[in-house]
């Protein structure tokens, strides 16, 4: 079932909207974007935000003595309607028929096509192979580090060994970052 829709999409990442406010994928999670002729794009959620959807609107204080945190949304139900809950991904494959291909897509998925978490076993095939690092690593604009270290973390959770993917993980890293040991020791601290 999608949780979202396109909203904004280019080459390398794509602005999805979901369909229910504050239900965003956490921060490393592999999601699938439906695409032309059944190729979807899969990306990592790098960044969730929730805001006014009135361009250049600012959400206001509603909170008042006794009324906190959740309450104020069970209060105030208009603010389903007036925030919207959206995340940033960073593409990092397709699926190709039957394929999973960890580069780039041809096209980026469409603007209003949905957009899926990706459940265990999806994420298990997705990640049998880790040839999506370096596009993780060389990303700008973006929390990187954070970002790799989540999703290798989200991946490792549903392997049949977690132990031995996160050991291969970390010798495929300390190849692309040998020039770089400081950044690698960061990342692999964040991966345990």
């Amino acid at each position: 079932m999608p949780i979202g829709e396109i909203i904004e999409a280019n080459s390398t990442a794509f602005v999805a909207g979901t369909y229910r406010l504050l239900e965003a994928p956490p921060l490393g999670a592999l999601v699938r974007a439906d695409g032309h002729d059944g190729c979807s794009a899969y990306a990592l959620v790098y960044d969730i935000h929730t805001a006014s959807r009135e361009l250049g609107g600012r959400a206001v204080v509603r909170g008042r003595e006794g009324m906190y945190d959740r309450d104020i949304y069970t209060e105030n139900p208009d603010l389903e309607v007036v925030l919207q809950t959206e995340f940033r991904a960073l593409t990092i494959g397709f699926c190709d028929g039957p394929a999973i291909r960890q580069y780039l897509p041809p096209l980026p998925p469409p603007i209003h096509y949905s957009v899926h978490i990706c459940d265990n076993d999806e994420l298990r095939r997705f990640t049998q192979r880790l040839d999506f690092l370096p596009t993780v690593l060389s990303a700008r604009d973006l929390p990187a580090d954070e970002l790799l270290a989540a999703a290798l973390r989200r991946a490792a959770d549903v392997q049949t060994d977690r132990y031995a993917f996160l050991v291969s993980a970390g010798r495929q890293l300390a190849l692309l970052l040998r020039e770089d040991h400081a950044r690698l020791m960061t990342i692999l601290q964040r991966i345990r």
